[in-house]
């Protein structure tokens, strides 16, 4: 509910900049995560999905203000969803009277859960064009500041590394280790983070009102990690976006 007020709310202040701005735009992008905080890395390590199981694409609308020829001011709005299920790495389940527990052998269940990851930032941006905006390719560079509307979620089964218990395998004739195993809803939601973002890229022009865009933004967060991951790490939200759009100008 939260992310939700505060994106109706941005949205609201860039009203005046649809109506007034110079220009305003829609892209399409793929988000491609750095991925590189210890929640991250615990799951690629375990899961059967990998880092690049969690790029996707995202979408983005925002508009801009020339101040002048060469500068300009960008708002921009854009979000990426993730849900990959995926089943532990080497381990399968076994039922032991009321119990369940997770070996490294055997043709038990597969042991398996959903992490989803949500992220929506909200970016401020300066934006140069140091040729101008009359050539039939207009590079440009930026950067800027932004707010991170974020959730992180797991969902399913999940195995107790921590808490080995000894069994006797009378086939093996062998003392094994099992884990135990516990259905887990872990989320933090609607979480706020800041960072910032530098960008590249340029427009050509294709019409008298109407140019399209290719770039490639950068955008560095963390995001503290509460109650329901207490010792890890922030979670990292950061990653490189490549998109394509369509601005038009007024």
């Amino acid at each position: 509910m939260k992310k939700n007020l505060i994106i109706g709310f941005a949205l609201i202040l860039c009203l005046p900049g649809f109506i007034f701005s110079d220009v305003v735009s829609i892209k399409v992008g793929y988000f491609i995560p750095r991925a590189m905080s210890d929640l991250w890395e615990e799951e690629f390590i375990n899961m059967s999905f990998i880092k690049a199981d969690f790029q996707n694409t995202n979408f983005a609308f925002g508009y801009e203000y020339f101040v002048s020829r060469e500068f300009s001011i960008v708002l921009n709005i854009e979000g990426y969803t993730k849900n990959k299920s995926g089943i532990y790495n080497d381990y399968v389940g076994e039922d032991i009277g009321d119990e369940s527990y997770a070996f490294d052998y055997g043709e038990g269940y597969p042991i398996s859960h959903v992490f989803s990851v949500s992220i929506t930032p909200v970016q401020a941006s300066i934006k140069l064009t140091p040729l101008g905006r009359k050539g039939k390719i207009i590079p440009f560079v930026g950067g800027g500041v932004s707010a991170y509307l974020w959730t992180v979620r797991l969902q399913g089964d999940m195995i107790d590394f921590n808490a080995g218990e000894e069994f006797i395998d009378v086939d093996l004739n062998a003392v094994v280790i099992g884990y135990p195993t516990y259905p887990v809803d872990a989320r933090e939601e609607n979480k706020i983070s800041f960072g910032f973002h530098v960008l590249g890229g340029v427009m050509v022009p294709i019409a008298n009102r109407i140019s399209i865009e290719g770039e490639v933004k950068y955008s560095q967060a963390t995001g503290t990690l509460k109650e329901a991951f207490i010792g890890f790490e922030p979670f990292d939200l950061s990653g490189l976006t490549i998109s394509v759009g369509m601005n038009y100008w007024f």
